[in-house]
């Protein structure tokens, strides 16, 4: 985008003395020497004959000052040296993330109410990043593939129930499609990529699914994948709602959580990562929070300023004026000796 500015301004008071200079020229006196029959001598010019030239005169002094004042047109241009992450948000749907150990504003809230706010803040941190969402439960999905359309990101986000997938806690399956999507983004990875990250959150412990935890840890490790691992939900005997055929909840009964804290630590650990437990709401946000310090890419931007010169336009018309004031002012008088 292109502005107008002037780098002389101060050129332009010289505009408003031009008015004021035809206004005193036109009043001033000089000494008259009456001669009888004068007129009859030589033949009066005409009032716009006389005028013209310093009407001229003065819109050629007028576009000299204003080229003066150095007409620029200015265009700033930002180049961001940005650098970002892939990263893949691998997150538990099994029904054990219905259970109500949260609480928000003094009421209970489940697991993955508590989750999905936080992913949502975490996507807002991270604008030049790609993220992608894996779900998993009894098997893992794609949800939303890595992407910088962070707006359809989050609506996918708010998407996120239990009951889209069979039931299971498949933590291999949900970090092989992690690192699947990872390994495909890969090869075609843009200039100045600084590298891939998968965040896995899981309340629970390994009981389905095709992939081994272990065996997916191992790929992880091979391809210098980081994992960072949240363990959420509290530990012990924890509420859960019952639900009747139509969906209506019916009442709660209590469930153990079945948590695999040593092993979300081993696949943290293996792979450079970092584990967190997540008891509670803030400490879910918590996790998040350092895991986006912990990975945050630092960029510089650098402005640049483009000047194009347009002084040489009026300059040029002001000269021309003037040019054809002083030629007709020399005719009118060649005209005048030889009448």
């Amino acid at each position: 985008m292109s502005d107008w500015t002037l780098h002389n301004p101060h050129w332009l008071w010289a505009l408003l003395l031009l008015p004021l200079i035809a206004f005193l020229r036109n009043r001033r006196r000089v000494p008259v020497l009456v001669v009888p029959f004068a007129a009859e001598w030589h033949r009066p010019a005409t009032v716009a004959h006389a005028s013209w030239p310093a009407t001229v005169a003065y819109f050629g002094i007028a576009l000299l000052i204003v080229a003066m004042a150095r007409p620029q047109a200015v265009e700033q241009t930002r180049e961001d040296n940005q650098k970002g992450y892939d990263i893949v948000l691998a997150i538990d749907l099994s029904g054990s993330m219905l259970a109500e150990d949260y609480e928000r504003e003094g009421r209970p809230i489940n697991r993955l109410q508590a989750v999905k706010p936080v992913l949502e803040a975490f996507i807002n941190r991270r604008p030049t990043d790609r993220i992608g969402l894996v779900v998993f439960a009894g098997r893992a999905y794609t949800m939303a593939p890595l992407t910088f359309d962070h707006d359809w990101l989050r609506r996918q986000t708010a998407r996120l129930q239990v009951g889209l997938l069979e039931d299971g806690t498949a933590i291999g399956d949900g970090l092989g499609v992690a690192l699947s999507r990872l390994e495909q983004a890969r090869r075609n990875r843009p200039e100045g990529n600084e590298g891939a990250f998968v965040v896995l959150l899981t309340d629970g412990a390994n009981n389905a699914g095709a992939l081994d935890p272990r065996e997916a840890t191992r790929i992880a490790e091979q391809r210098g994948v980081t994992v960072y691992t949240i363990g959420a939900g509290r530990e012990g005997v924890v509420p859960i709602p019952v639900f009747d055929a139509e969906g209506n909840i019916r009442g709660r009964r209590q469930i153990l959580s079945d948590l695999d804290e040593p092993l979300l630590r081993e696949i943290a650990e293996r792979t450079g990562g970092r584990y967190f437990r997540a008891a509670d709401s803030d400490t879910i946000a918590e996790a998040f929070a350092a895991i986006d310090q912990a990975r945050k890419v630092e960029f510089k931007a650098r402005s640049y300023v483009v000047t194009a010169e347009w002084f040489a336009w009026p300059a040029a018309a002001g000269l021309v004026l003037l040019a054809l004031t002083a030629g007709g002012t020399l005719l009118r008088l060649r005209r005048e000796v030889f009448a």
